[in-house]
């Protein structure tokens, strides 16, 4: 027994050959539950943190040593130097990030859809390929049987006899197809007696041979002794089965003939033919064997799956579901390319992608696949939209060649134990809750509902949960630096600490608890509709441009409380303290709303109503504490009406200078980036 294998049917004897690393599993499965690589969105928080370290080493030091030289107090210099890496900080980042993760993944349960990985959340916000299976998703998964054909296309009864006797004795788990080929002879009245039939031995289906095999013995009376019968039924996909087929029955003249290149052909355009009418299609085989061949291992399947005779076909109809093809449209429209990965024939898997929209002008398969080099490979399946025929070996090397190329984020959608190593390997695995155990286990996102469309709604949760996060980083950044810079500048020009540890600590405890309310935004149009991917050159670039223009801001106050208030001077620090307090914590407010849009803020975008709130709450905050008791314990004063009345000028050019550098960003350098 495999861990994570339900036993459904069947009876069978079990012995240990191998343990541990040895095991079947542990061979084929080596890859499952190893550490991902780190995706883009990690590896730029953790770029991100590095460059805030060795600013914070390299401005606290300078600070330091500015403010020991002012005061000659070493201790009362070192506390103002953490306070000042304190607020460098992005304290808030662990909350914002999980506090959208959560809000996303609620969203998602309410839409029928549990989120395993909160990371994977965020990963569907960079999603660009989602590979998906045919058979389920794009169809409906009820097969039902069409026909029974022999290798000419004419209905023949002893091919269904045949595949029924294979599919009413296996004792490997039962699938559709089985219950659809019991279901046609059941309800058709056909009387084939099963009770007759003896299983002898089985050769169980896997994914690699694709057919299953049943030895199977009939006891007959004769008029002098009682004659015994045993055949050996094989079915399966169509390639597998005649790769194993040296002989093609005539069933009508009842005598068989060696399978030659022109029976093969011929089987092959009926099969087409077939796929072209959106059918799926089965071969049947079997072969009598004489009492000393019965008796062989079935050990050897090589050896004993060999020398078989072609019967027929049997044909199965799936249809496609109505709400696939509108999903798949609204995917496309927000840049989600979708990829079919089946195992099924490729005529069949063209038919269905062109009934749901999936263009099939690049297609293959996997047989092809294995013939190339690793280059060709990755290009191959760059263009290919549809890759059929494909095991399980082959869909994770088609998954790992995405990510490889262009560093692609790739979703994959799949619910067999053939999806395994692909569903680990993808950035978002997604199966569904009827799907294998072991798919389940390994997949990030589980839908109760079997439907595209729910994946729709998880792009878009994704994508507002990676762009709120990347606000959050922006302003947190921006606002942080620039204070801290400006910091720095005002401790080497002034004879006083620009604010006292206690009151930097307040003002980043206040401007922490107004960005709550971050995970609540909402996010333009356009940015749902692309793919979100993580850019450390165009953060950098961004936070440069946008981040010269609030220390800028932060130098024109010194500037105005110096030279107009002479406020350079220990007997006017008190003054000072308190508006650069007020000025800092209003300006903290404001950088968000100028930053999470590239339209013009509050004019022709405005952010949702909690985030209004939150900036209006602040800024009440910060105004008012000087006026307060808490004002008079801190050491602040009274700051006169002049003295607003500038913050209002210095605002309206904040306002119109950073809109300035955020169109001239956009149009010299996002494109370029």
């Amino acid at each position: 027994m495999f861990q994570g294998t339900n036993v459904v049917s069947g009876s069978g004897t079990g012995l240990v050959v191998s343990t541990g690393s040895q095991t079947y599993m542990s061979t084929i499965f080596s890859n499952i539950g190893k550490q991902k690589l780190p995706n883009g969105f990690e590896e730029g928080v953790r770029t991100i943190s590095y460059g805030l370290i060795g600013v914070m080493l390299v401005v606290v030091t300078i600070i330091i040593f500015a403010d020991f030289f002012a005061s000659h107090d070493l201790s009362k210099s070192i506390v103002f130097g953490i306070s000042v890496a304190c607020a460098l900080t992005p304290q808030m980042l662990p909350l914002i990030i999980n506090t959208s993760l959560s809000k996303g993944a609620l969203a998602m349960a309410r839409d029928r859809c549990v989120v395993k990985s909160l990371s994977a959340m965020r990963d569907m916000g960079s999603m660009d390929i989602l590979c998906i299976d045919k058979t389920g998703t794009l169809t409906m998964n009820q097969a039902v049987m069409v026909n029974h054909l022999d290798s000419w296309g004419s209905t023949k009864e002893k091919v269904l006899h045949f595949a029924f006797l294979n599919s009413y004795f296996k004792t490997d788990q039962k699938y559709p197809l089985d219950d659809a080929i019991l279901a046609y002879v059941y309800t058709n009245g056909y009387r084939f007696q099963p009770s007759k039939w003896r299983k002898m031995d089985e050769i169980p289906f896997d994914f690699i041979r694709r057919r299953v095999t049943v030895l199977l013995e009939k006891r007959s009376n004769s008029k002098n002794s009682q004659v015994i019968d045993r055949y050996m039924v094989t079915k399966g996909a169509l390639e597998e089965v005649m790769k194993v087929c040296s002989f093609v029955e005539h069933v009508d003249r009842d005598y068989i003939t060696t399978f030659s290149n022109e029976d093969h052909q011929r089987i092959l355009n009926v099969v087409e033919q077939l796929s072209n009418e959106g059918l799926r299609v089965i071969g049947v085989a079997a072969k009598s064997l004489q009492m000393k061949e019965s008796g062989q291992s079935m050990d050897n399947e090589d050896i004993v799956e060999a020398d078989m005779v072609f019967l027929g076909l049997i044909s199965f109809f799936d249809p496609p579901k109505d709400s696939a093809k509108q999903a798949l449209l609204q995917l496309a429209e927000r840049g989600v390319k979708a990829k079919v990965l089946t195992g099924d024939s490729l005529s069949l898997a063209i038919k269905i992608c062109k009934e749901v929209g999936i263009r099939t002008t690049h297609v293959t398969t996997g047989p092809d696949l294995e013939l190339l080099s690793q280059h060709a490979l990755h290009e191959t399946v760059k263009r290919a939209t549809v890759l059929a025929r494909l095991t399980p070996s082959q869909k994770l090397r088609v998954v790992q060649s995405l990510q490889t190329v262009d560093n692609h984020i790739v979703g994959f959608l799949g619910d067999g134990i053939n999806d395994a190593l692909a569903l680990d390997a993808a950035n978002v695995g997604i199966s569904v809750d009827s799907g294998a155990s072991v798919a389940k286990d390994l997949a990030d996102i589980i839908l109760l509902e079997k439907d595209l469309n729910v994946l729709v709604a998880g792009v878009e949760q994704g994508r507002l949960t990676l762009g709120n996060t990347m606000k959050y980083i922006k302003m947190s950044v921006i606002a942080n630096v620039g204070s801290v810079l400006s910091i720095m500048i005002a401790t080497i020009f002034l004879r006083y600490e620009p604010l006292t540890p206690k009151q930097l600590f307040v003002q980043n405890f206040l401007y922490s608890m107004g960005q709550i309310a971050i995970p609540w935004d909402k996010l333009e149009e356009d940015y749902v509709k692309a793919p979100q991917r993580w850019s450390v050159k165009g953060l950098l670039m961004f936070i440069l441009w946008n981040g010269s223009v609030c220390t800028l801001c932060d130098i024109a106050t010194l500037l105005f409380l110096v030279l107009y208030y002479k406020a350079y001077d220990e007997n006017d620090m008190a003054l000072f303290h308190t508006a650069w307090f007020v000025e800092g914590l209003l300006m903290q407010a404001l950088i968000y709303h100028l930053i999470r849009t590239e339209k013009i803020p509050f004019i022709q975008e405005v952010a949702s109503w909690p985030v209004l709130c939150s900036t209006v709450l602040i800024s009440a905050v910060a105004i008012a504490i000087p006026y307060t008791v808490i004002g008079d314990v801190m050491g602040f004063v009274k700051l006169p009406l002049s003295y607003f009345g500038f913050l209002v000028v210095l605002f309206i050019a904040y306002f119109t200078v950073g809109q300035i550098v955020k169109r001239l960003y956009i149009l010299f350098f996002k494109i370029w980036l």
